[in-house]
């Protein structure tokens, strides 16, 4: 369900190429637009979004992630940005919700105001996870794909971009302060797992979809990833630095609660 690249972590990707909109459909702005965070499940949510019988994902038509703006740093966007961004969400007459989450948006930043111009109406979501638990998952994957470029592996610039991608409360603050919080919903990835059901019916009402609808066998949470080996040392240091910061989020969303991150609720 994501996107046909992989992604290079500190690098931009070019957008996938739309696929043509099926005959009696028609394309438009998206209705929802995920934009962040790596590494937090979102995946595994847009695949609940995507069971919506209101929802007419295909897998060989639309994509989880749709990396428009990654290379757009500094581009004032325009109908030309508009009508290309509006080839990856065909729908068919009868309509239908549908969108995109390509997590590194929230954390690039500039794609935020872009979004507002192309897609007005949209949706804005959110997903966040434990700091430390981000970091542990994204600095392996980090890794990983470093190795597979055939380098040594992860370079201190991209440890320190995993490090600030946890750094939640001035990207939430930036999403809210674009949208309106009426438009942005935050979700907590714990808390996702913890009360599925509660959960995705608040998705579902957020994006005007039927929230009482549930599927016959709903997808279950993802497995615990693998991730970087880290010593309880280390992982008590990372909580004491995200810490600060964990206690500005709750401020800035209090949806958000920190009891479920078990590496800075005691630090709070």
């Amino acid at each position: 369900m994501g996107s046909p690249a992989s992604e290079s972590e500190g690098q931009p990707l070019l957008p996938p190429e739309p696929r043509p909109c099926p005959p009696g459909w028609a394309t438009g702005p998206p209705d929802f637009a995920g934009v962040g965070a790596q590494r937090c499940g979102t995946t595994w949510w847009h695949r609940q979004i995507a069971m919506h019988p209101g929802v007419p994902y295909r897998e060989r038509l639309h994509f989880k992630e749709v990396h428009f703006f990654d290379s757009l740093r500094g581009v004032t966007v325009g109908p030309e940005h508009a009508e290309a961004y509006a080839r990856y969400f065909a729908r068919p007459a009868e309509g239908g919700v549908i969108g995109e989450w390509t997590p590194r948006y929230m954390h690039d930043g500039w794609p935020l105001g872009q979004i507002r111009r192309l897609a007005p109406d949209a949706r804005i979501l959110v997903m966040l996870r434990d700091p430390v638990d981000r970091f542990a998952s994204g600095y392996a994957r980090a890794n990983r794909l470093a190795r597979e470029r055939g380098e040594p592996g992860i370079s201190a610039a991209l440890v320190e971009e995993q490090r600030t991608r946890g750094l939640y409360a001035g990207q939430v603050q930036h999403v809210l302060e674009t949208f309106g919080r009426e438009r942005a919903l935050v979700l907590q990835y714990e808390r996702c797992r913890a009360d599925y059901g509660g959960q995705l019916a608040r998705t579902y009402a957020f994006l005007g979809l039927d929230p009482e609808f549930r599927a016959a066998a709903p997808r279950a949470a993802p497995r615990a990833p693998r991730e970087r080996d880290m010593t309880a040392a280390e992982r008590q240091r990372l909580g004491r630095e995200y810490a600060p910061d964990v206690a500005r989020l709750a401020e800035i969303a209090p949806e958000i609660d920190p009891a479920l991150w078990p590496s800075v609720r005691d630090l709070l």
